[in-house]
C-alpha cells in the first residue's frame, strides 16, 4: 500500500508555494502601494524579476509575505504578462478612485479580471 501512494504522489506536479511581494514607491508627486501575489510564476523569477522594479527616481521599498493583505480596494485577478504564459493577482492599495484607469488597464492590457472591494 505504501509504494502505491510513494507513486502516486511523485506523479502529482509540486504545488507553488503562495508567496507575494508588496511594493511601495515614492517620488515628491506620487506614492504607490501594490503587492503581487504569484500564481504561475517560477519563484526565482517571481523575486528577482517581477518584484523588482526599476522606477527612475523613486525611492523603492519591496517586503515579502505569504499573500498579499486584504485591505486593497481592487484586484487585478490572473494579471497576465505580455509575452509570457505567468499569472499573478495584483492587489492595489491607496486612493481608490485610481481604480477607474487601473480596470482598464487590468482588464486590456494584463487580459485580468477586475475585482473592487
Amino acid at each position: 500500500m505504501r509504494i502505491v501512494l510513494a507513486a502516486l504522489l511523485a506523479g502529482l506536479p509540486l504545488l507553488a508555494q503562495a508567496e507575494a511581494c508588496i511594493i511601495h514607491s515614492q517620488s515628491n508627486q506620487l506614492d504607490v502601494k501594490l503587492c503581487q501575489e504569484n500564481r504561475t510564476i517560477p519563484q526565482q523569477l517571481f523575486r528577482s524579476g517581477f518584484c523588482a522594479p526599476q522606477l527612475k527616481g523613486q525611492k523603492v521599498e519591496v517586503s515579502f509575505a505569504p499573500q498579499c493583505p486584504n485591505s486593497s480596494y481592487g484586484v487585478c485577478r490572473g494579471a497576465k504578462v505580455s509575452g509570457t504564459p505567468y499569472q499573478q493577482d495584483i492587489h492595489y492599495y491607496g486612493v481608490a478612485t485610481d481604480a477607474a484607469y487601473l480596470k482598464p488597464a487590468c482588464e486590456q492590457q494584463y487580459k485580468g479580471v477586475w475585482m473592487a472591494r
